[in-house]
């Protein structure tokens, strides 16, 4: 068994895909295992992740038949996992994979069963962008808190690390980016160690394939209501 499962939601990252698998493997973490999910990209980085299989640089590989959107892909790499801890690596290179080390610390020490990586908090370097991405980002982080009870800095972070057994125990619904704050929400509601730790950020323009759009936000809305305690007793709903 693998110390570390690396799930790799893919749709159209030809451009970075093969960057992400090489960072991996040269970064500070060698037990580990790659599992990509294809979420029926329609450029060629179905034939890059066929080459990287090959090459046996990539362990396994899920071509979706139809495009369902990041919750879904993620939802499959899940249950495929097979390592005791398990990390979300976006393809597009926001993330650096030399933050795995700090990233899993807290679990490998048992003081967590969960890590956010935070692209708020801590001394790491991060991109400076868009401003409204940000009020964005801290509105949604501020309404999870408020409903899960949770003091996180950054409920969006796509960079979030769980222990195996509990990502693989949650029943996860979502299929888009909603699949954010179902996961924060369903944590909330499970006796869990959950820790925030600082994590690089090297956010990219839309130019340079960023995908997230305004209905996300209103999206990633309703799902913090929809999934957490408080929402499903002001929804007049047993969780």
């Amino acid at each position: 068994m693998s110390l570390l499962s690396i799930v790799i939601p893919v749709y159209n990252e030809e451009r970075t895909l093969e960057k992400i698998i090489d960072l991996i493997h040269s970064g500070p973490i060698k037990d580990f295992e790659i599992i990509v999910v294809d979420d029926k990209s329609t450029d060629d980085s179905r034939k890059i992740a066929t080459k990287l299989f090959r090459q046996a640089k990539i362990d396994r590989l899920f071509f979706k038949k139809l495009n369902g959107g990041k919750g879904s892909a993620l939802k499959i790499g899940f249950k495929l996992a097979k390592g005791e801890i398990v990390i979300i690596q976006d393809a597009d290179l926001e993330y650096d994979p030399y933050d795995y080390a700090r990233l899993i610390l807290p679990i490998t020490q048992d003081r967590a069963d969960v890590v956010y990586g935070s692209r708020f908090t801590g001394s790491q370097p991060h991109r400076v962008l868009y401003f409204w991405h940000y009020v964005a980002n801290m509105l949604l982080t501020i309404w999870s808190n408020i409903f899960t009870n949770l003091n996180l800095t950054d409920m969006e972070t796509g960079y979030k690390v769980f222990k195996r057994e509990v990502i693989q125990s949650i029943n996860l619904e979502e299929r888009s980016f909603g699949i954010e704050p179902e996961i924060t929400a369903k944590l909330s509601q499970m006796n869990l160690r959950i820790y925030e730790v600082g994590a690089s950020y090297h956010g990219r323009t839309y130019n340079e394939g960023k995908k997230i759009q305004l209905k996300d936000f209103f999206i990633a809305l309703w799902a913090v209501v929809k999934y957490s305690r408080l929402g499903q007793t002001f929804l007049g709903k047993s969780v």
